[in-house]
């Protein structure tokens, strides 16, 4: 009974560790698959930015760089599509990257198709972070770099590619149509320096909470390297006048150079604070199992020496008490005084009888 009330309340304790333990790495591992398909992503929105300013200078052939981006997120999805829950928003997609070829009409028109692909784009993104579960990470770092690489570095390319080509629409504008475009333009440059300051304060917080050694390091090239392509970006917008549009193209490609560099940094960081937990609840498993087996066989010897040692006591106490039962009642009743045992006691001044020899003795 002791060994079963040692063993359940041990046992139960272990199956809640070894139960948390195992969620923890289930949802680690499902948050490094959505890091995996992000890293699928981005070239994708790299290449849609490419493709729609194409489309808007008349280039009616697809890029090569958004064929293989396609293929490599068919891949990820292939792969990771039904646990991150992408399969229907990635055939979605698909399907309108498919059918931009077929667009026609004016810039305004080609604009718009292409617009409404980036956003699907966009919402991917926000679907493979809320599926992932990597916007509800408990770690401080590992949240701020998913909202920098999930949230904002997707939306400074696709801010950037619309500012450069509302820029290019405002130059080939007419008197008319121009008004509306210079709004527009000037939207989509506040979009882009908004997006900006948030991936650097996000990327700021990741490094100032991060354990990771390498991290602030490893940004330090890249981040300086957007920044200054955010620079010439607001230098070519030139606020208040009419966009410069050749730095804006400059500024353009120095961004989104920019951005896949912090974007491959993030993403290994990101996979490898996720490896390192992993690591940390893959030890902390094999401690519990450990331990549970210590506690086992502690109880297993303790319940061992005590069966031998209660057997010991039930011998040596048979034994011990059968000879003392004997003896006791032996001196009590005469063998004290070394006659029979079934002879009285002497009286009070009585000479004892000790035995047939002496009385024989006495009497010669």
């Amino acid at each position: 009974m002791l060994t079963v009330l040692v063993v359940l309340p041990t046992a139960a304790l272990f199956l809640r560790v070894l139960g948390d333990n195992s969620e923890h790495r289930s949802n680690t591992e499902l948050e490094r698959q959505g890091v995996e398909f992000l890293a699928a992503l981005g070239p994708l929105t790299t290449a849609l930015a490419e493709k729609q300013a194409s489309a808007l200078q008349g280039v009616g052939a697809e890029p090569a760089s958004l064929t293989a981006a396609v293929a490599r997120v068919q891949a990820a999805d292939d792969d990771l599509g039904e646990d991150l829950g992408t399969r229907d928003r990635w055939a979605g997609l698909k399907d309108k990257i498919a059918k931009l070829q077929s667009v026609d009409g004016d810039a305004a028109t080609i604009y718009e198709a292409h617009v409404e692909v980036s956003d699907l784009a966009l919402a991917l993104y926000a679907a493979v972070r809320e599926n992932s579960t990597l916007n509800r990470d408990e770690s401080s770092d590992i949240w701020f770099l998913q909202q920098a690489v999930a949230v904002d570095m997707p939306e400074a390319v696709t801010r950037v590619s619309r500012m450069g080509d509302t820029a290019n629409m405002v130059a080939a504008a007419k008197a008319r149509q121009k008004q509306a475009l210079l709004a527009q333009f000037g939207t989509e440059s506040l979009l882009v320096r908004q997006a900006g300051d948030d991936l650097t304060d996000n990327l700021q917080a990741a490094a100032n909470a991060t354990s990771s050694a390498t991290l602030s390091g490893n940004l330090v090239t890249t981040l300086d390297a957007f920044r200054r392509g955010m620079e010439a970006a607001n230098r070519g917008a030139n606020f208040g006048g009419a966009p410069n549009v050749s730095a804006l193209v400059t500024a353009q490609s120095t961004l989104q150079s920019a951005l896949n560099a912090l974007s491959g940094v993030v993403l290994k960081e990101l996979d490898t604070l996720l490896s390192d937990r992993i690591d940390s609840l893959n030890y902390r498993r094999a401690e519990s199992w450990g331990l549970l087996a210590v506690a086992i066989a502690l109880i297993l010897v303790a319940t061992y020496w005590t069966r031998v040692r209660a057997a010991d006591v039930r011998e040596s106490l048979g034994r011990g008490d059968t000879g003392r039962d004997v003896s006791v009642q032996s001196d009590s009743r005469g063998s004290a005084y070394g006659g029979n045992p079934y002879d009285p006691a002497p009286a009070y001044g009585e000479i004892p009888n000790y035995g047939g020899r002496e009385r024989s003795g006495a009497l010669r």
